[in-house]
């Protein structure tokens, strides 16, 4: 059965619940994850540090650049190639303002934590970027949005490289997900 085939049986509701839970498994594996890999869980931690140049260059700046790049790639290439099965637009244009914003906040915290927290830390840059990416994997058959997730991926890798810094990774995930969201909610894309 197709994704889009799925998409149409689970209800509103349930795609959120499912959504709410995914991203709470991911904060628990990091967290877990923590636990066995840190030797403290200060180590884990440290990579917390309010550094406001920082958050505004690489994080706000840096992901609004993000969305007007991805926003001028949405007006060059057919609608088609941005179909990621229909979850996004169901998504994002069925939830109010206060929703998309809970939703993209805790995606970017979930993700974060776990993508740059734990597994990069461990790991390393080009693991953690390209398992990032392949947990998109409702991308993998897209070609246009294989390659954006994996840029973006890579890019918000050494955001956390050169910045050392999970607020950072955190802010710039949210803008690009919030800002993102909020054109899908208020500006129909995806409408055929």
């Amino acid at each position: 059965m197709k994704q889009s085939e799925l998409l149409q049986q689970i209800s509103d509701q349930d795609l959120k619940r499912s959504l709410i839970l995914s991203q709470l498994l991911f904060i628990l594996l990091a967290l877990g994850l923590s636990l066995f890999l840190f030797e403290h869980i200060t180590d884990w931690t440290s990579y917390f540090r309010w550094n406001s140049r920082d958050i505004l260059l690489y994080g706000v700046i840096s992901g609004i650049v993000v969305v007007i790049i991805d926003l001028i790639l949405i007006r060059v290439f057919p609608s088609r190639m941005y179909d990621d099965g229909g979850i996004n637009k169901r998504l994002f244009s069925n939830s109010s303002f206060n929703e998309i914003l809970f939703f993209t906040l805790l995606i970017s915290v979930a993700e974060e934590l776990l993508f740059r927290g734990v597994i990069q830390t461990t790991f390393g840059y080009l693991i953690a970027s390209t398992i990032f990416a392949l947990v998109h994997f409702r991308y993998l058959k897209r070609p246009v949005l294989l390659i954006s997730i994996l840029i973006l991926s890579f890019y918000i890798g050494y955001i956390f490289e050169i910045t050392g810094n999970l607020l950072v990774t955190i802010t710039c995930h949210f803008f690009i997900d919030f800002l993102l969201g909020l054109f899908i909610r208020f500006n129909g894309w995806g409408e055929e």
